[in-house]
């Protein structure tokens, strides 16, 4: 459900100014009032997986988040609980991941769109003394055409979340690509693919291709998702407190937009 939020105070500014208007000003029409979009969602999955890679140490993730738009702009907040940030020794009392992003949509031609924003990925918690932090910022530049979409992440923190180089440097320039996409199967039934490469700057053992593939489907309260995803990530490299998380998993998910 979208809220669509009134400006109070242009309306009572206008209802004053047509008690000094001349008669002839009041036949000219009213400028519209900017559209606002206020939207929400939640979900719970089996697994938070995020670029192949699952966050929540291949245990369930309950989520929500709530966005703000207006004449294209857009500002949103979203968070999950993680375990990795806590389990790996980069922060203690740390199970959150909350994210802050903002930018612009628009469209151009026919079918087409693009968006443009920057997004920070900070996970609240006690930092812990030597060790990297996972806290990250990216700006990002999607297009897109009818249910596919193509989009850049660039890393403009020092860390793209707490990896280094294989020199123990910053690893600023790190970058994700994202090819997706969705078909509509009728009778609430769908499809999604994605397939998606991580390059982490300086560090081969940490840059892997991920991919992705399900099925979906709108029971009318909400949507479940069934999905497989895998990587070819380097195993040592992704192996976090003893758990394996890059490697191919069923993900099962609900999730609710209102």
């Amino acid at each position: 459900m979208k809220l669509r939020i009134s400006t109070l105070r242009s309306s009572l500014l206008l209802s004053l100014g047509l008690a000094f208007t001349p008669a002839f000003a009041a036949d000219a029409p009213a400028a519209a009032a900017p559209e606002y979009t206020l939207t929400g969602n939640l979900g719970l999955t089996t697994d938070y997986v995020f670029r192949g890679v699952s966050q929540t140490q291949n245990k369930p993730a309950v989520s929500g988040g709530v966005d703000f738009g207006i004449s294209g702009f857009y500002l949103g907040m979203w968070a999950s609980n993680v375990s990795w940030v806590n389990d790996g020794g980069y922060k203690t009392n740390s199970s959150l991941e909350t994210d802050f992003y903002g930018g612009y949509k628009g469209t151009f031609a026919e079918d087409f769109g693009y968006d443009l924003g920057v997004i920070t990925y900070y996970y609240p918690g006690d930092s812990v003394e030597g060790a990297t932090t996972p806290d990250t910022t990216e700006i990002y530049a999607g297009i897109s055409w009818k249910t596919l979409s193509l989009k850049y992440n660039y890393t403009v923190s020092d860390y793209f979340v707490a990896w280094t180089t294989t020199e123990g440097g910053k690893t600023q320039g790190s970058y994700y690509i994202d090819l997706s996409g969705t078909y509509d199967l009728g009778d609430g039934w769908g499809v999604l693919g994605h397939i998606g490469y991580q390059d982490v700057k300086g560090n081969s053992d940490a840059s892997y291709t991920d991919w992705k593939l399900g099925v979906t489907k709108d029971v009318g309260f909400g949507v479940f998702a069934l999905a497989y995803t895998d990587t070819d990530a380097n195993t040592t490299a992704y192996t976090w407190a003893g758990e394996k998380v890059a490697d191919a998993k069923a993900v099962l998910t609900f999730s609710k937009a209102f």
